[in-house]
């Protein structure tokens, strides 16, 4: 219980750059003044947490980041990806992102800015996306049999509790359409779904060659509406399809291959000591 309340506290500081003060923090997560307290002290300790000396507010410190950025260094992720995004982003000349898929979900790991004047749309990658009223999350759950996919989409909430478009799925018939639709083209497209004025374009990449190889993640295509019209999404479809090529080649390559230190043989140490 007591390391379920302390993430729980973690994932309510986050996106608080002002921190949030003592009393609403226990407000916002139903705890105990006293209880809240001692996991803040807890969590300070371990250097997770920092209370401003000023306001008297607790904020994440930056500890939780450089862990979750040692974990992505060490498995080559961002950096198997980062080429294909850029090249992708360069042929579109629109904002681009790689997602992985783990335990789930699908967290956002790499991005590419492509447009170079007028307007740029750069949301913030530690936003939770609602899954049916977005490209990248329509491109997965097209990719999972189709009752695992209505699964995920209640148990995330189907409403999206004011986090989207005009134009979301409104009813599960109206999904159903769409991911049958994104089966059928192999991306696909959000329409001011998840975002008034934005289009989204996205597809699927696998973990490898084999086609029975599970899906690894996502890529995808976003920007203003004006910028994407229709005439203009065969074109972005070419080009995110050639990407998702590209990096289910890549992707089975993306560890780093550590060679491990050469040790001299026991009897080299001995010589080595005797002599010194």
């Amino acid at each position: 219980a007591a390391v379920d309340r302390a993430l729980k506290l973690m994932e309510a500081l986050a996106g608080e750059p002002d921190g949030v003060d003592l009393s609403l923090l226990a407000d916002r997560l139903g705890l105990p003044f006293s209880a809240t307290h001692r996991l803040l002290g807890t969590l300070a300790e371990r250097g997770f947490v920092r209370q401003d000396p000023h306001s008297g507010a607790y904020g994440l410190t930056l500890k939780l980041a450089q862990l979750a950025f040692r974990d992505l260094d060490s498995r080559g992720l961002p950096d198997a990806g980062q080429i294909v995004l850029d090249r992708l982003a360069s042929a579109t000349r629109e904002y681009c992102r790689l997602a992985v898929v783990e335990g789930g979900e699908r967290i956002w790991i790499a991005r590419a800015q492509g447009a170079t004047a007028g307007l740029r749309y750069e949301p913030p990658m530690g936003a939770g996306p609602v899954l049916h009223a977005t490209a990248t999350g329509k491109a997965w759950l097209a990719s999972l049999p189709e009752a695992e996919a209505l699964r995920i989409v209640f148990a995330h909430g189907f409403d999206g509790a004011g986090r989207t478009g005009p134009n979301a799925l409104g009813d599960v018939d109206a999904l159903r359409a769409h991911l049958d639709e994104t089966r059928r083209r192999g991306f696909a497209v959000a329409v001011e779904e998840g975002e008034i004025g934005i289009v989204a374009m996205a597809t699927t990449f696998r973990a490898g060659p084999d086609p029975a190889a599970p899906v690894a993640g996502t890529l995808s295509v976003a920007g203003p509406l004006p910028r994407m019209p229709e005439e203009r999404r065969p074109a972005i479809a070419e080009a995110l399809l050639r990407a998702a090529e590209d990096m289910t080649g890549i992707w089975p390559l993306r560890r780093r291959q550590i060679q491990p230190a050469k040790t001299a043989p026991a009897g080299d140490i001995q010589q080595t000591g005797a002599s010194a």
